[in-house]
């Protein structure tokens, strides 16, 4: 049995790619019993393996074919035992299939039933395919990432599918739960990419509207458009990121550099004279050398690592960010708790959710087993 704040909380996740999966591995990270329903036949072919799909870790699979009465009896059966189910079809598809909303709260009003789509249940684009870069596209995220005079650039599918998609079907389920708690009454989730993803950018229109945020790339303080928020390349070829925006902040910086009659931080008209004179002091030393004349500073200096040397990072490694499991290194349950279970302890570190979860399962590797503890006939 799973250790963490969600002990106790079953989840049905019907397989799907991205960010469902995501927000139900989140869900196991904390401590949920999560059963994912996955459909007999190939895996995705834009997917890890079954054994090596680190967002299936920590939960147990089952196989149901929803194209058979005695698929959709399984999930039926297995939600009448359930607190959440999440799903990432198209609208109207889980209806076809006979698991929809109205087929799973007839059987368990107290459900939460978790929706997760690109485009919403509603709107003229809600049965289009679409990707998180087509999402990002339209909410104006996207528009807004990159340097002056060049195109938009792609922060991989981190910003749509996750930020705006995972996390927050994560918060509605939890709010939604909470709701079923004191009601017992279910809810049904929708949630968007382009719903989270424009809420993630509130504060770029806070400033906009506020003439403090000019509506194109590489021209504010916070998309390259200043030189004291920007990467540097080193003298190795590779890069350390600044972010010395507050004034003490970037007057250790240019100490550190050495930089004499420094222009002011916020004479614009300055800012391509500061630019070069950075670009120019960072090529002097490696990427490491500079981690180390950084290190522990408020200069906001950091050296930009790659996925594999990320791990390795001495302040991640003692926190345990990276952990390694069956041979795979894999980040940790996020965010930490006080030592769990037990009472609060005020003197006690954080420590992970959960203990270090388990191995992704292969495709109905748990049937028996999961329909024996949710005692499913």
């Amino acid at each position: 049995m799973s250790e963490g704040p969600l002990r106790g909380v079953r989840v049905v996740e019907l397989a799907g790619i991205g960010p469902g999966p995501f927000a139900a591995m989140l869900l196991a990270d904390l401590g949920a019993d999560v059963v994912r329903v996955d459909r007999p036949g190939p895996a995705s072919p834009i997917a890890p393996p079954p054994a090596g799909d680190l967002v299936n870790r920590g939960k147990r699979s089952v196989t149901a074919d929803l194209k058979t009465p005695e698929g959709v009896e399984l999930v039926l059966s297995l939600t009448e035992r359930a607190h959440v189910l999440i799903e990432g079809f198209r609208p109207g598809v889980a209806e076809r299939l006979g698991v929809g909303p109205d087929q799973v709260l007839a059987r368990r009003p107290s459900l939460v039933y978790g929706r997760m789509t690109g485009w919403g249940q509603k709107g003229p684009l809600a049965s289009s395919a679409g990707h998180d870069i087509t999402y990002l596209a339209r909410t104006g995220a996207l528009h807004a990432i990159g340097r002056a005079g060049g195109p938009p650039q792609v922060p991989v599918n981190l910003l749509g599918d996750y930020g705006g998609g995972a996390l927050y079907l994560v918060v509605g389920i939890l709010a939604a739960l909470r709701s079923a708690e004191a009601t017992g009454r279910g809810q049904i989730v929708d949630a968007a990419i382009v719903d989270g993803a424009a809420h993630l950018s509130l504060i770029l229109h806070s400033l906009l509207s506020a003439g403090l945020w000019r509506d194109h790339r590489g021209a504010n303080l916070l998309d390259t458009g200043a030189p004291f928020y920007d990467v540097y390349r080193t003298a190795d070829d590779r890069y350390v990121a600044v972010g010395a925006l507050e004034p003490q902040f970037f007057a250790d910086l240019v100490t550190r550099l050495n930089l004499t009659d420094a222009p002011d931080q916020f004479d614009v008209a300055r800012w391509p004279e500061l630019r070069t004179r950075l670009t120019n002091a960072f090529a002097e030393k490696t990427r490491d050398e500079w981690a180390v004349i950084f290190d522990g500073t408020d200069a906001c200096v950091a050296p930009v690592l790659s996925l594999t040397e990320a791990p390795q990072d001495p302040h991640l490694a003692a926190r345990g960010t990276f952990v390694t499991v069956d041979g795979t290194t894999q980040p940790a349950a996020a965010p930490r708790f006080t030592p769990w279970p037990g009472p609060p302890a005020s003197t006690a570190p954080p420590s992970a959710a959960t203990a270090p979860p388990s191995a992704p399962p292969l495709p109905g590797q748990h049937t028996a087993e999961v329909l024996a503890d949710w005692g499913v006939a």
